[in-house]
């Protein structure tokens, strides 16, 4: 067999493994609930900006832009502006006319500074509005227009009504062999009172209004080889690959 052939069948058995590893998944879980109340995701930055995301999940979605080589990814929410710093800095690397949007219903006039005076401004646009306001996915889809890979990332508001409004504007912009990535999703496997103070909580998260969306979508699909592979993820059953139309 081929080397390289051999390398990623081991790769491949490996992580459909990890997958079928309940004693792991509860680890992982485990290792989540622990951190989560020291902000363990607050921790991490890329080229200086706070990022706000397991360092798991930004090398699965590193693997996906390169895989992918999107000319747009879509990101809802901003907060620092880390992940779409890196988003664009990964753009730069594979060259061409890619771009980043950004939006934040609430852009904070420090964190919307230092983003324009970062060397990735470049391949960055950032809209100020809800991600549900019908004149903020119009102003998207005359970008989209112009594209023709696009990625959609969810990270904004939470709640399952909120998320679902995401996914039904959203989503159709996502080609077919993209993803539409929903973070958060591990929500659902924290316990009930850990978000007292928010307005998500068990059984109203973005993974629930992933399961009430692709009841009728079945043009996206679950890739769980991504969260078998990392384990720690904030994004199980969160990665949903376009297969069809």
């Amino acid at each position: 067999m081929d080397p390289i052939d051999k390398f990623n069948k081991e790769k491949i058995d490996n992580i459909n493994q990890l997958g079928e590893s309940h004693e792991l998944k509860k680890i992982a879980i485990d290792f989540i609930e622990k951190t989560t109340p020291n902000q363990y995701s607050y921790n991490f930055s890329w080229m200086g900006r706070p990022i706000i995301a397991f360092p798991q999940d930004m090398i699965a979605m590193q693997e996906l832009i390169w895989k992918i080589k999107p000319d747009l990814i879509i990101e809802t929410g901003i907060a620092h502006g880390g992940s779409i710093v890196y988003y664009a800095s990964l753009l730069e690397l594979i060259g061409k006319d890619g771009l980043v949007v950004g939006i934040d219903i609430d852009i904070r006039k420090h964190n919307r500074d230092l983003i324009e005076k970062h060397p990735m401004m470049k391949r960055i646009q950032m809209i100020e509005g809800s991600s549900t306001d019908p004149e903020i996915i119009k102003k998207i889809s005359r970008i989209v227009d112009t594209k023709k890979t696009v990625m959609v990332c969810l990270d904004s508001n939470h709640t399952h009504n909120h998320v679902l409004e995401e996914l039904k504007s959203y989503s159709p912009f996502v080609t077919i062999g993209s993803y539409c990535v929903v973070f958060d999703t591990i929500i659902e496997n924290m316990p009930k009172n850990m978000f007292s103070n928010r307005s998500w909580s068990k059984g109203n998260n973005p993974m629930t209004a992933i399961h009430e969306y692709l009841k009728t979508h079945p043009e996206f699909k679950i890739d769980k080889t991504i969260q078998n592979k990392l384990l720690i993820t904030v994004a199980p059953n969160g990665y949903l690959e376009k297969i069809k139309s």
